[in-house]
């Protein structure tokens, strides 16, 4: 038996790291171009503002690097099995120290240093060049976009979302239009508890604080309609708090936009002037304007009329 064992250790040995090495690739190659082209393309958030379609590539990018490093840990775990499982009547250990992978050990070093390092530049222009879209980052962020945007001031409340126009009068409405190929500016404030507002196919998430202004960034890039909820827990009907805008071409805006801010106007008398955040203790008439523009809202209460009396 041991003339046996020798003879096995003295025979040529397959190059099994040539072998995974091509299995490897050719896996990898075929995986990251069905990631790409075929997965990436229905990734959420989608492309609909460039702020989702900034995430979306995050996601590919991320995903088309993490692929080929999963694959060599399956590749070479399926091998193993394969071809180096134990025999049946081979009772013998293996070798007690491994030596000669000084190789592998500086090419497994360089690959992650290259990989890591290479996401940090690409995560922090992606950061840069969107102009912080999405992020809310408060209301001095860090990077802006080039032009002057459209300001839509969303006012959270339990438990829904109005959104104020002070480009056309002031106006506040629970609908939220935008136009598409324009830079948006969302100025995100609460009437009270905090909130989130989560315009999920835009890519734009901030929370909703009061007395606190976060803005985040968009433009939408193509017609068509998105879904807004409420992503931080804010009471009972938080599950209740969503609605849906929309995006429309630039002349249609301008029609609703001016059409509404007519049919709003003596709703809009009674609010206080356009400000980046709002203490509903000091407006008075909030009330009475929640209920003649019919949005129910609380009005930094705790609860709106359209919902019953709860303990």
């Amino acid at each position: 038996m041991a003339d046996a064992a020798a003879a096995r250790v003295d025979a040529p040995q397959p190059r099994h790291g040539l072998r995974i090495f091509w299995v490897w690739l050719v896996l990898s190659v075929v995986v990251d171009v069905l990631i790409w082209f075929v997965w990436g393309p229905h990734l959420p958030p989608g492309d609909m503002s460039s702020s989702a379609a900034s995430q979306q590539l995050d996601v590919k990018v991320l995903a088309v690097v993490a692929a080929p490093v999963m694959l060599l840990i399956y590749v070479y775990f399926g091998y193993a099995l394969t071809f180096w499982r134990q025999r049946d009547g081979d009772e013998e250990d293996g070798p007690p120290e491994l030596s000669g992978a000084a190789r592998a050990q500086k090419v497994w070093i360089s690959v992650t240093t290259v990989l890591v390092l290479g996401l940090f530049v690409f995560g922090t222009v992606q950061l840069v060049s969107p102009a912080g879209a999405g992020a809310g980052e408060g209301s001095r962020p860090a990077w802006k976009p080039n032009g002057k945007p459209l300001q839509v001031q969303v006012i959270a409340q339990q438990w829904l979302f109005t959104y104020r126009y002070p480009a056309y009068g002031g106006m506040e409405t629970t609908q939220l239009v935008l136009p598409v190929d324009q830079p948006v500016q969302f100025n995100v404030t609460s009437l009270d508890v905090i909130h989130s507002f989560w315009a999920i196919q835009l890519g734009v998430k901030a929370d909703a604080v009061q007395d606190v202004n976060n803005v985040a960034y968009t433009t939408p890039q193509r017609t068509g309609g998105f879904t807004v909820r409420c992503a931080e827990l804010c009471g009972l009907w938080h599950g209740a708090m969503f609605d849906y805008g929309k995006v429309v071409s630039v002349p249609a805006f301008e029609s609703w936009a001016k059409s509404t801010e007519t049919k709003l106007a003596p709703d809009t008398k009674i609010l206080p002037a356009y400000a980046l955040t709002y203490s509903p203790n000091e407006i008075n008439g909030l009330a009475k304007f929640f209920y003649q523009a019919g949005t129910n809202g609380a009005g930094g209460g705790l609860y709106g009329s359209n919902f019953p009396n709860q303990p």
